[in-house]
């Protein structure tokens, strides 16, 4: 696993924005830690009774978030992957089946950077309305983002665990 010595931090002041974002860009660098180093198998194994809670299946999710809260919410971009969630409800989840972990945690890092360029473009007050209509701000959508990222780093950190032993940020 990479080291967490090149993990950025999270400054203890700073303004609201810089925190927020170096925030999570911590917990984006977890879910790239946790996914570092395995392989195709470890990494699409499942090791709990849902089938969808693998490593490929929880970073193909997290890049789907990223492109629709940043893509589709704050950046008003169609959301590519309506059609899939007709055919099927967790698409995000089953996408990553077939995909190399190394692709997956790529397309994750380049969906991040997309994120914050889409969050470089707004001011933090910047109201944006989600499909279904109801407004928030970019703060908000960053906060929930630090919010499902933690989450998600959290689940692969049980996960790299039960598979090879990893422990640690």
């Amino acid at each position: 696993m990479t080291s967490t010595s090149t993990r950025p931090e999270a400054p203890k002041t700073g303004d609201l924005r810089e925190q927020l974002t170096a925030y999570l860009d911590f917990l984006r660098s977890a879910v790239v830690l946790k996914a570092t180093g395995l392989t195709d198998e470890q990494a699409s194994r499942s090791l709990l009774p849902s089938e969808l809670t693998t490593i490929a299946g929880l970073v193909s999710h997290l890049t789907y978030v990223e492109q629709y809260w940043f893509g589709v919410v704050v950046e008003k971009r169609p959301d590519p992957w309506t059609e899939r969630f007709r055919a099927d409800i967790d698409a995000e989840f089953t996408a990553a089946r077939d995909v190399p972990i190394e692709q997956l945690v790529a397309e994750y890092a380049a969906e991040c950077d997309r994120s914050r360029a889409a969050t470089a473009r707004h001011d933090l007050d910047d109201l944006v309305s989600t499909p279904k209509g109801a407004p928030v701000n970019l703060r908000w959508v960053l906060i929930h983002m630090i919010a499902e990222t933690g989450r998600h780093a959290g689940h692969l950190d049980l996960l790299r665990e039960l598979i090879d032993g990893s422990t640690g940020e």
